[in-house]
């Protein structure tokens, strides 16, 4: 091979390795690469589950929370009241049943949702009612990803179609607003020492009471 070929081939190789194509025996590493990838991919997916269960967590703990109708969070100085109305999906990791779903008028709330969770099972999937400041909203809130599927906001006041489309969009808004208070309410509660000593054994002792 002619010197200057030669040093172009040196050049090309330096150039492999340092990005990290080749190996010092001057074969290519795909091999390592694709495990790179791997590994990545693995980690996102890990991330994606991690953040599903806590917003299964969540609305577990809503569940819960609303059994009672009264407020759990403010905003605004004014109170929001959370209702499981509709349709509820629950899953779980392991175990003979993995999914559940019920329908029907304050179905969430029924014996068999209780024994489901007290079994392993997390809310997957609600349709939430909130109440604030006498308007109510309605978002079917999904833990995957913590999506919002559908939502329906209180009625209009305004009657000029732009001034509509102004309050539509300022009232979904507050339904976003709505949800991250609820949330971050959760989260304190999570983070504290009473979740272990309080809210689990009160929790546990709902799923329980036949």
């Amino acid at each position: 091979m002619p010197r200057e070929a030669k040093k172009k081939s040196a050049g090309r190789e330096e150039s492999e390795f340092l990005r990290g194509d080749i190996g010092v025996d001057g074969e290519a590493i795909e091999e390592e690469k694709d495990l790179a990838e791997v590994d990545k991919a693995q980690a996102v997916e890990a991330l994606a589950r991690n953040r599903a269960y806590l917003g299964r967590e969540f609305l577990t703990w809503l569940l819960w929370s609303s059994r009672g109708g009264e407020n759990l969070a403010e905003l605004d100085g004014e109170g929001i009241a959370v209702l499981f109305a509709g349709k509820l999906s629950l899953r779980g990791l392991a175990g003979e049943a993995t999914e559940l779903e019920v329908k029907g008028h304050l179905s969430a709330y029924s014996e068999v949702v209780r024994f489901a969770i007290d079994r392993g099972l997390l809310v997957h999937r609600a349709r939430l009612r909130l109440q604030h400041d006498e308007k109510v909203y309605e978002v079917t809130l999904d833990a995957e990803h913590f999506d919002l599927k559908s939502g329906v906001v209180p009625a209009l006041l305004k009657d000029e179609a732009d001034d509509r489309l102004t309050e539509r969009l300022w009232l979904a808004e507050r339904l976003g607003e709505l949800l991250d208070t609820l949330y971050e309410r959760f989260l304190a509660v999570r983070k504290s020492p009473r979740w272990a000593k309080e809210t689990v054994p009160e929790l546990k002792a709902w799923l329980t009471d036949r």
